[in-house]
């Protein structure tokens, strides 16, 4: 009989502990930080709908307030505008002091859609769209240079999903993650991959198709990018640091030669936005792994003749 009044009261214990634990219904949030947030991810969505027209209509040309855009292209300014989109909602959140656990959750959900789905889709897109134009359907190349894109994208996709996951868990214990980044972060890997299309498809608005440039630029894309699709992939869930820019160049006091770096960097905007993404981009996400080993041969020990010598004769006296 003891026994089992123990056990009854273990059970009434246990259920009374599950009612306490039972998620409260969220009633309050921070409307104008999550409004941003889900334009972040409306602009993810819209550069997929985009990318998907492209594969219909190729690179058709068409004028949006005045300025020559591509399907592609403007798929490509769109993932761009949602990385504007991210910035700014973490900002407005902190302040107004409205951080909250639902603000970060929404932002990883909308990052996976803008960085990870939309950039992945966009180079599918222009791959397929490619290899219909330049490949032979009876190719026996065909098939397996299909496939693998179709990897590539995908093994891009899952990483974002792994690092984001992996970002929400460890943020939440260490706070130094806002002065650096373990992997390169989403929106820089997506920036390179939409950098890439965007500098592509202003060669073919500026160029025309027919130029020596454009067809330099897309057999390198057709041949490249899948690999460069995966690498970037990879990075995300690498153990490499890659510094907060703002935090690292911008904020507070820093040497006069940063000053010169802002400058030109400023300057090659001015003279190609384009340019100026791609250079940009690609020199950040180049940047953490040529640190990486860099530090790596720095660890290893040096090579001293002086020890060699002593062994030689240690072996000679033997």
């Amino acid at each position: 009989m003891r026994k089992d009044f123990e056990e009854t009261v273990i059970e009434e214990v246990e259920l009374e502990n599950h009612k306490k634990k039972k998620l409260r219904r969220l009633k309050y949030i921070s409307v104008l930080p999550a409004l941003v947030t889900l334009l972040n991810g409306g602009l993810g969505f819209a550069s997929i709908c985009l990318s998907s027209r492209g594969v219909l209509e190729g690179e058709t040309s068409f004028a949006l307030h005045g300025i020559q855009f591509t399907n592609f292209g403007l798929a490509g300014v769109l993932i761009f505008l949602a990385m504007i989109a991210d910035m700014l909602d973490g900002h407005l959140a902190r302040l107004s002091h409205s951080t909250s656990s639902f603000g970060g959750q929404l932002d990883s959900l909308c990052d996976c859609l803008s960085f990870g789905a939309a950039p992945a889709f966009l180079i599918w897109a222009v791959m397929q769209h490619k290899i219909d134009t330049l490949v032979n359907p009876g190719s026996l190349a065909r098939g397996p240079m299909v496939r693998f894109i179709w990897l590539s994208a995908a093994v891009y996709v899952i990483c974002t999903i792994v690092r984001l996951a992996r970002f929400n868990v460890e943020n939440e214990e260490e706070s130094s993650s806002h002065s650096s980044f373990t992997g390169i972060p989403s929106p820089a890997a997506a920036g390179v991959l939409a950098a890439v299309i965007v500098f592509f498809q202003d060669i073919y608005l500026s160029h025309g198709p027919q130029s020596f440039l454009y067809q330099f630029v897309e057999y390198f894309i057709v041949y490249t990018i899948p690999f460069i699709t995966i690498g970037l992939g990879l990075l995300m869930i690498s153990r490499i640091e890659y510094p907060h820019l703002i935090n690292h160049y911008l904020r507070g006091r820093k040497p006069f030669e940063y000053l010169l770096i802002a400058a030109g960097c400023i300057g090659l905007i001015i003279w190609s936005l384009s340019i100026a993404l791609l250079l940009s981009f690609s020199a950040f996400a180049l940047s953490g792994v040529s640190k990486a080993v860099g530090r790596k041969i720095k660890r290893k020990p040096a090579h001293c003749p002086a020890q060699d010598s002593d062994k030689q004769t240690e072996n000679l006296q033997d």
